[in-house]
């Protein structure tokens, strides 16, 4: 099911933002398991169905179409969601709809609450976002001049719209403890 805005489909490429260290972690969470596949594996299927393509974004996994931050390697999810948007504006995607490798469910009242008319971000979890394609100028920018590469000061630089969503919505892995909650059925990060 692809999505539509004011009664048209748009293209959505899907982006998994995979390139963080980890560190709270404590060793590569994309590949940690739940239920037999890797959290990465679980956001790319998660994103899918709101997607014509997904991309992995900030490291290379054969077979996938992985694309490298931009402009330099480890610019942490700004450099995953410029390399997806500049793939988006090339390959006429209407917009990028992202996600983190952390994040192994996308329910449809998420991606609902997202996808329109210019930017958004969930609240609280900002790595679930839309974005135009059109912002990939934008993001060179704000990365050329500045040295704060968080999500939230690019959601402030464009005027994203904060989407609110029930918390148990989206589970977050940060910790060990939060993969063991959702393997029990709880409702993990934030």
């Amino acid at each position: 099911m692809f999505p539509c805005y004011a009664g048209n489909v748009i293209r959505i490429l899907g982006a998994v933002l995979a390139g963080g260290r980890a560190t709270r972690f404590g060793s590569d969470k994309a590949l940690a398991l739940l239920d037999g596949a890797s959290l990465l594996d679980h956001a790319l299927r998660a994103l899918a169905p709101w997607c014509e393509a997904v991309a992995i974004c900030g490291r290379e996994v054969p077979g996938s179409l992985s694309l490298a931050d931009r402009p330099r390697p480890g610019m942490g999810p700004l450099g995953g969601l410029n390399a997806a948007l500049h793939h988006a504006a090339a390959h006429g995607f209407a917009g990028v709809l992202a996600t983190g490798c952390d994040m192994p469910r996308f329910p449809p009242e998420v991606a609902r609450a997202l996808i329109g008319e210019g930017p958004a971000a969930l609240e609280g979890q900002p790595l679930a976002g839309y974005w135009p394609a059109t912002l990939a100028p934008v993001l060179d920018a704000h990365l050329a001049a500045s040295d704060d590469r968080s999500i939230r000061a690019f959601l402030k630089l464009v005027g994203a719209r904060a989407a609110a969503v029930p918390a148990p919505s989206l589970p977050n892995v940060n910790a060990p403890a939060d993969l063991v909650a959702l393997r029990r059925g709880e409702a993990a990060g934030k």
